[in-house]
């Protein structure tokens, strides 16, 4: 999960719901590792963390679709456009 959350981010970033649905899916995986290994050490801390974790992405989501919305207004599409060229 943790590999096609960054495979989203550097390599499919055609629009920018894209990067927040790979940054959201990078949170998750993350959480879910912390949640695992609370499990397997028997310490709770582990599982405090991943909700912290979860009540950032949270709020992370809500501000990133209002940032969405507004680069939506001003130009119209939510394609992102590169000019980096591969050399070779």
């Amino acid at each position: 999960m943790f590999n096609s959350a960054m495979w989203g981010i550097f390599v499919l970033r055609h629009t920018l719901i894209n990067i927040l649905i790979s940054l959201e899916l990078l949170l998750l995986s993350v959480s879910f590792y912390f949640i695992i290994f609370a499990v397997a050490f028997n310490d709770i801390s582990g599982v405090a963390f991943a909700l912290f974790i979860l009540t950032v992405a949270g709020a992370e989501s809500a501000v990133g679709l209002a940032i969405l919305l507004d680069f939506y207004r001003a130009k119209g599409h939510i394609r992102i456009q590169t000019k980096s060229k591969l050399v070779g």
